[in-house]
């Protein structure tokens, strides 16, 4: 039942995802979908300290409603972070 829920939420793109910004390797990566933010929270530092483990610099998290389309966006290879982009709902940014 909860797996049905969670892919509700984000095939309407009001699931919860966690948003990891790296320095080195210049990547952000997504983790989820999760049905509330406190899911998101209770799992965030075990892929904070995957990432970390894999030598990667960490210098942003975020936990936000989205809909990714790619789970890892490799900012050398030329993939762009639009920031702007997917929101769930427009009063969110």
């Amino acid at each position: 039942m909860k797996e049905i829920l969670i892919n509700i939420l984000n095939f309407f793109g009001l699931a919860w995802w966690i948003e990891i910004v790296t320095q080195n390797p210049h990547c952000t990566y997504y983790f989820g979908p999760f049905i509330t933010p406190l899911d998101a929270e209770a799992q965030k530092s075990g892929y904070l300290e995957d990432l970390e483990i894999e030598g990667a610099q960490v210098a942003a998290v975020f936990i936000k409603r989205c809909k990714p389309v790619k789970l890892t966006i490799d900012e050398e290879l030329g993939d762009r972070i639009d920031r702007k982009a997917s929101p769930a709902l427009s009063g969110q940014a």
